[in-house]
């Protein structure tokens, strides 16, 4: 088996989801195969870095220099997974992947891109068009866009300012540490009034499917008459099948 790095803490409860989808993950693959208890887990090593620190880094959209101190944090918790052995690593956290391009320079190792992962699952889908939700960050850039463009699915145009500030508010407020008893209520609304009919909803930050615990490990489900793509999941599946293809 590889090793997997975990570049972890944007946010703590995300990075417990991601730890647990790969163990579980592993022992259904060896389930299957007839191993028996113990199970086999991949080796992992967990970088975490601080989301308060990390969210005053963000720099603006389409200043390359101003998020220079953001993406040094991350390319150096990099650098840290590299030290410790990592096979390839993953991110376990939506945001961070719009600075990929400026986080993987300098850094050996491979790291899986939950956007490759994500266009993969959702064309599996059918649908024709998608629906985007995560943090600011996410929802204002456009590489969800490119890459679900690149497999003939049309993303949403970008979502008034308000509606991604409350998109971001949701998150902080009702899935920071675990959904509340509120948090499916209001963001089942928000796809009630922004989904197109027969659109995937893309689930791009990885606390937003904790509002669904019946399908955390699963990267497409139906609920509530929409049709959901569980982007975390779909990377652990990625990275699960990086760790174990020997």
């Amino acid at each position: 088996m590889k090793k997997i790095g975990i570049l972890g803490g944007v946010g703590w409860a995300s990075t417990v989801d991601y730890y647990r989808g790969i163990a579980e993950g592993a022992g259904r693959y060896y389930t299957e195969r007839g191993y028996s208890s113990p199970l086999p887990v991949p080796p992992m090593t967990i970088e975490s870095v601080t989301q308060s620190e990390t969210r005053a880094l963000r720099g603006e959209p389409g200043d390359e220099d101003s998020w220079a101190a953001f993406d040094a944090v991350f390319r150096n918790a990099m650098f840290s997974l590299e030290r410790s052995g990592c096979d390839f690593a993953i991110i376990a956290s939506n945001t961070p992947h719009a600075r990929l391009h400026a986080i993987r320079e300098g850094v050996s190792i491979d790291i899986l891109s939950i956007f490759d992962a994500t266009a993969e699952t959702t064309a599996k889908t059918g649908a024709a068009n998608a629906l985007v939700l995560g943090t600011t960050v996410t929802m204002q850039a456009d590489n969800y866009a490119q890459h679900l463009s690149a497999k003939g699915i049309e993303a949403n145009e970008r979502l008034p300012e308000a509606e991604i500030a409350e998109m971001q508010e949701m998150i902080d407020e009702d899935f920071y540490g675990g959904a509340s008893r509120k948090a499916r209520t209001r963001l089942l609304q928000f796809c009630n009034r922004h989904a197109k009919p027969g659109a995937a909803i893309l689930l791009a930050c990885t606390e937003l499917p904790l509002a669904f615990p019946d399908h955390l490990d699963d990267p497409v489900f139906d609920s509530n008459g929409h049709l959901f793509v569980n982007p975390s999941a779909a990377h652990v599946s990625a990275a699960l099948k990086r760790a174990l293809e020997d």
